[in-house]
């Protein structure tokens, strides 16, 4: 019996726990500005970009097994491209 999910936001919803998992992982290990969003985007728009088909299991496995440093780096290089877009429209 496969699990399917309507839209994303219901996807997210029931990978939620992971993700606060994974977000108090990172905060022991601190990264204490990293939010479940964050986490979860990175996956979205990095690790499953071209993934169809990707079960619950594949994706909580994911979620908890993501290394740290990606979604640091991730989320730093987005804060960047988003201060340098401030500046030059200005």
């Amino acid at each position: 019996m496969s699990i399917t999910f309507n839209s994303l936001e219901e996807l997210y919803k029931r990978i939620k726990p992971a993700l606060k998992t994974k977000k108090e992982e990172m905060r022991r290990a601190g990264y204490i500005y990293i939010k479940e969003e964050d986490i979860w985007n990175y996956l979205k728009e990095v690790k499953w970009i071209n993934s169809k088909n990707l079960s619950l299991y594949q994706m909580v496995n994911d979620v908890l097994n993501v290394d740290n440093i990606l979604i640091d780096k991730y989320l730093k290089e987005k804060l960047n491209m988003r201060n340098r877009k401030v500046y030059f429209d200005d």
